[in-house]
């Protein structure tokens, strides 16, 4: 049984830790904690060669991993500098493990969760398609969650990505948020959206009862436990009411 959760903040990202922790709190019987960047707390001269191994190198190449010099130092600048990293996809099992085995000897047990909230990329590997998928969240010890995630792995409609090329093409860069929006009909999160913050509290809550109960996600679509492949999925399940289903609404209904 989870105990304690340890949520860690991601301060270049949209993201409020303490605003999420706060939404945890009346919702699970855990204490609930802040601390600062993971990745700074944890960081060590061999933590940016664990992030350059863990570098997908092709969306259609399971293999991982280009640690030469010029990759090692752009990790370790983006430890240093986290606003200047992206662009880069990262195997988010290996960057799991890597975290894990930084974890305080004395907070390894299951009954401390810990979630760092990422400002990377992550992604897992489709056997059954043979790609790589960017996902939110990696779920178990620690539990991470990608912010950039939250706006690139569930698909947009594709009259999103129809008018970001076509505005590319006109202008050589991409459109502001705003453009998007009034041209592309459907829901969906982008960039510094301000309901990420209440869109990821259903995610830590995910990571929260995978390891409480070994339970992964729910099937119901309109539950914060749920695991939209597509951004009005996203915005049905974290943004619209009711919160819950009626099995996880006993579980964690206020």
């Amino acid at each position: 049984m989870v105990e304690r959760v340890t949520l860690y903040r991601a301060p270049t990202a949209a993201a409020d830790a303490s605003a999420i922790a706060d939404w945890l709190r009346d919702r699970v019987d855990a204490d609930v904690e802040v601390r600062d960047r993971f990745l700074q707390r944890v960081a060590d001269e061999e933590l940016p060669t664990a992030f350059a191994e863990a570098r997908v190198l092709s969306p259609y190449e399971r293999e991982t991993g280009n640690a030469m010099l010029g990759i090692v130092r752009y990790e370790e600048r983006a430890m240093e500098h986290p606003e200047r990293a992206g662009g880069v996809i990262y195997d988010g099992l290996q960057v799991q493990e890597a975290l894990r085995d930084r974890l305080p000897d004395d907070e390894r047990t299951l009954d401390h969760l810990h979630v760092p909230i990422l400002d990377r990329v992550l992604g897992t590997w489709g056997d059954h398609d043979g790609r790589w998928h960017k996902r939110v969240t990696v779920l178990g010890q620690p539990a991470l969650v990608s912010v950039p995630g939250l706006y690139e792995a569930p698909a947009k409609p594709e009259q999103y990505y129809e008018e970001q090329q076509k505005h590319a093409l006109l202008s050589g860069d991409a459109p502001p948020r705003e453009v998007l929006e009034s041209a592309v009909e459907g829901e969906f999160l982008v960039e510094g959206d301000p309901r990420t913050t209440e869109a990821l509290c259903g995610y830590v809550l995910q990571a929260y009862h995978y390891l409480d109960t070994g339970e992964a996600f729910c099937d119901d679509a309109s539950c914060r436990l749920a695991n939209p492949h597509r951004q009005p999925g996203v915005v049905e399940a974290q943004l619209r009411e009711p919160e819950f289903c009626e099995v996880h609404e006993e579980l964690y209904g206020t």
